[in-house]
């Protein structure tokens, strides 16, 4: 029972981490907001589908992707302006 709950962490802590190493990957962020946006959106949903993370997570992760694409949209908003 102990060695299930340490690979269900585990596996758990991964996920979430390669979900985390999407979200900071600023050049596909501001390359194409949406695409990437979606992508996320997409693989928290995956996560909690598979049973891998529970919905306040997923309402997490979700809450992360939204700021992201609201950064890169403020990020790209302030680039077109200054030219």
């Amino acid at each position: 029972m102990y060695r299930e709950s340490v690979i269900a962490i585990t596996a758990k802590s991964s996920a979430i981490a390669q979900w985390q190493t999407m979200l900071r990957d600023d050049v596909s962020l501001l390359a194409m907001p949406g695409a990437h946006h979606k992508a996320l959106l997409r693989q928290a949903h995956a996560l909690h589908l598979d049973q891998v993370i529970d919905a306040d997570d997923l309402s997490d992760l979700l809450e992360f992707a939204d700021a992201a694409l609201a950064y890169a949209v403020e990020s790209i908003v302030d680039i077109k302006t200054d030219e």
